[in-house]
């Protein structure tokens, strides 16, 4: 459902070219997806210079969060811009420096992708101009050192850019008048399976556990949506709207469950549980 006119921005992680940054930078919790707990600003003691020793066996290791992680690219740009190719092992300022810049870098990088991901939507092809130069604007926020009355202008952006996705996701579900609204629903652990959620409005519903095996998801926005352990085998989401490969990466799927052109079929689905 993406108009390929429009040349997607390359908004995913280059791991070779960032010096681990999300590795250091987030805090993490003992959990289901986190086999340890880490402190913001401190190394995974996994970490070996500026790679994962366990990188191979991360879901099984207990890192299933790792896995499913992506910074859009923020990881790259910032140890590019900001860091200046440099690394922050040994270096106080340059480790505070990249606890600030990298939350983020990772924040704007993710809405850009979301505004370039609408701005190939040929439904909304009224829009792109608009959702370009709003992908752009996110994109120079991204590293922008602001102060407090910049910080207050870029959050009023940062409303119109999700005001005009939603506008966005509108025109593009229009073909389903009778698509549902479930737009932060509580929806976990429920049986789905079969459902026809074809046009629905799922943004940021929580879909954590439910059995949406074979369940019709064309043309569903699926924004924010928490699909952690959701059973999607055999459902087909060729035709949803704004997947990320983070959601698929954490549900459960097999080979008949149906996917976005640009995005990844899990290894784990092929027999591993999600995390």
């Amino acid at each position: 459902m993406t108009d390929p006119a429009v040349e997607p921005l390359a908004l995913r992680a280059d791991c070779a070219a960032c010096v681990a940054l999300c590795c250091v930078v987030p805090a993490f919790t003992r959990s289901a997806q986190f086999a340890i707990t880490k402190a913001a600003g401190t190394a995974c003691p996994n970490l070996d210079g500026h790679r994962c020793s366990i990188h191979p066996t991360l879901r099984d290791s207990g890192f299933s969060g790792c896995v499913a992680y992506d910074c859009f690219g923020a990881g790259q740009r910032v140890t590019a811009e900001v860091l200046r190719g440099e690394d922050w092992h040994g270096s106080p300022e340059r480790l505070a420096l990249a606890r600030e810049a990298f939350p983020l870098a990772r924040r704007w990088h993710e809405v850009a992708w979301y505004l370039d991901t609408a701005a190939r939507l040929p439904e909304a092809a009224a829009l792109h101009a608009a959702l370009l130069a709003a992908r752009d604007a996110a994109l120079d926020l991204a590293t922008a050192r602001l102060d407090e009355a910049e910080r207050r202008d870029a959050d009023v952006q940062r409303a119109e850019m999700d005001e005009l996705l939603r506008r966005a996701s509108r025109l593009a579900r229009q073909a389903w008048p009778a698509g549902q609204d479930l737009r932060g629903a509580s929806l976990a652990v429920q049986d789905l399976s079969g459902a026809d959620l074809r046009g629905a409005d799922l943004r940021g519903a929580v879909l954590l556990g439910a059995d949406l095996r074979r369940a019709q998801l064309d043309g569903a926005d699926l924004t924010g949506a928490d699909l952690r352990a959701a059973d999607l085998r055999g459902a087909d989401l060729s035709g949803a709207l704004f997947v990320t490969q983070a959601q698929l990466d954490t549900a459960r799927g097999d080979t008949a469950t149906g996917l976005p052109a640009d995005l990844e079929r899990p290894a784990h689905w092929d027999g591993d549980e999600p995390g």
